[in-house]
């Protein structure tokens, strides 16, 4: 039995509620179960100097938790003058599987830089960091097509991601803080829309696993983002 109750291929609780903030070109509040990320994104019309000249465009993340997100308080990185190495490896992941979503040449040579913000954290920030993300980043873009800037959309396919793991012995979807915790097998899984992969990290927290267990995680992944993308779907065209 898992903690919360789910069955073993139950989601937590999905929503996303779009135009949170006033000023982002794209925002968004999602909550999977007790895990709440805002989500927004900023258009600008300039690319990083190694993309200046290709006429490619850009898209680069930003991720961060809240001193209160967790049971206890955390120091603000910025008081420390750096950011830590889980907060670096986290936004880099948003950025790259973002960006493996995106036609660069349709998007054209002008940047979004989607900032994901943890309010609150029971597992997962990571996964919803992306699924939230590409809904601000879609949301801008739907901007930038509205005003003629682009005529073909960038985004074919939306991206989301949902973590898997081994919890006492059995593969469990969409793990919270308590399963997080104790699994034996922790798994994040990045997909597009149409089924493809786009990132898999999976690693032995206390056991190692077979490869058979490995399809059953993937599987349970597949149904997870499916439900994600129909949520972002439902959300973006609201």
């Amino acid at each position: 039995m898992r903690p919360s109750g789910r069955k073993l291929d139950e989601m937590r609780r999905v929503s996303i509620e779009t135009g949170v903030t006033k000023h982002a070109e794209g925002s968004c509040l999602i909550k999977v179960g007790d895990t709440h990320v805002l989500c927004t994104a900023t258009l600008e019309e300039r690319v990083p100097p190694f993309v200046k000249g290709t006429g490619l465009g850009w898209v680069t993340a930003e991720y961060g938790m809240l001193p209160r997100s967790t049971t206890s308080r955390m120091r603000r990185e910025a008081a420390s003058g750096k950011q830590g190495g889980r907060t670096v490896e986290i936004q880099r992941l948003i950025g790259r599987s973002l960006r493996a979503g995106v036609d660069r040449v349709s998007l054209g040579e002008r940047q979004i830089t989607v900032d994901c913000d943890v309010l609150q954290a029971d597992g997962g920030t990571r996964c919803a960091s992306i699924t939230g993300g590409w809904v601000a980043l879609r949301l801008a873009v739907n901007k930038l097509m509205k005003s003629g800037a682009i005529v073909t959309n960038p985004l074919e396919y939306p991206v989301a991601a949902v973590s898997c793991g081994i919890y006492a012995g059995q593969p469990v979807l969409d793990l919270d803080y308590p399963e997080d915790s104790e699994a034996g097998v922790d798994g994040n899984f990045v997909m597009l829309g149409n089924g493809s992969l786009i990132e898999v990290q999976m690693s032995a927290e206390g056991s190692t696993f077979s490869r058979a267990q490995m399809e059953d995680l993937l599987g349970l992944a597949e149904k997870g983002v499916n439900e994600l993308v129909q949520a972002q779907m439902a959300a973006v065209n609201a």
